[in-house]
């Protein structure tokens, strides 16, 4: 049994104005959950107020000596993150890859959306370190 789920609707964090309602932007569906994943993924644990288990360490891993261990243990804190504080995704799988030149980490998260019949979607961002 397949379940239609209704649209899922975030605001746009630019704040821009819709010309025509003079409200906020909203962005929808797999945009929507795609920016919720890489917030959730961006933001530092204890981070955000009232809840201090809340985010990831892979903005301070970038500047360890990346090894196999590393993103292994990545992988696993965004899975139990996504899996935890993202309920309209399902089936998430998480690779993260590190480049030995430039101490770069790519992530590659592919996930379905629960109750939508589109193909899974995914995600890949490269993360760099700033100071070399």
């Amino acid at each position: 049994m397949v379940r239609i789920s209704r649209k899922f609707k975030d605001i746009s964090l630019s704040f821009v104005r819709n010309p025509v309602t003079n409200d906020i932007l909203a962005i929808t569906d797999s945009d929507a959950i795609k920016k919720s994943i890489i917030n959730l993924v961006r933001t530092r644990v204890g981070e955000r107020f009232f809840n201090d288990l809340l985010g990831t360490n892979v903005d301070s891993s970038i500047f360890e000596l990346q090894s196999p261990e590393v993103a292994y243990q990545l992988e696993l804190e965004i899975s139990t993150l996504l899996k935890n504080y993202e309920p309209r995704i399902n089936q998430s799988t998480v690779l993260v890859t590190y480049t030995e030149e430039s101490n770069d980490l790519n992530i590659r998260i592919s996930y379905d959306i629960v109750g939508l019949p589109i193909p899974t979607q995914s995600i890949e961002f490269i993360l760099q370190p700033t100071r070399v």
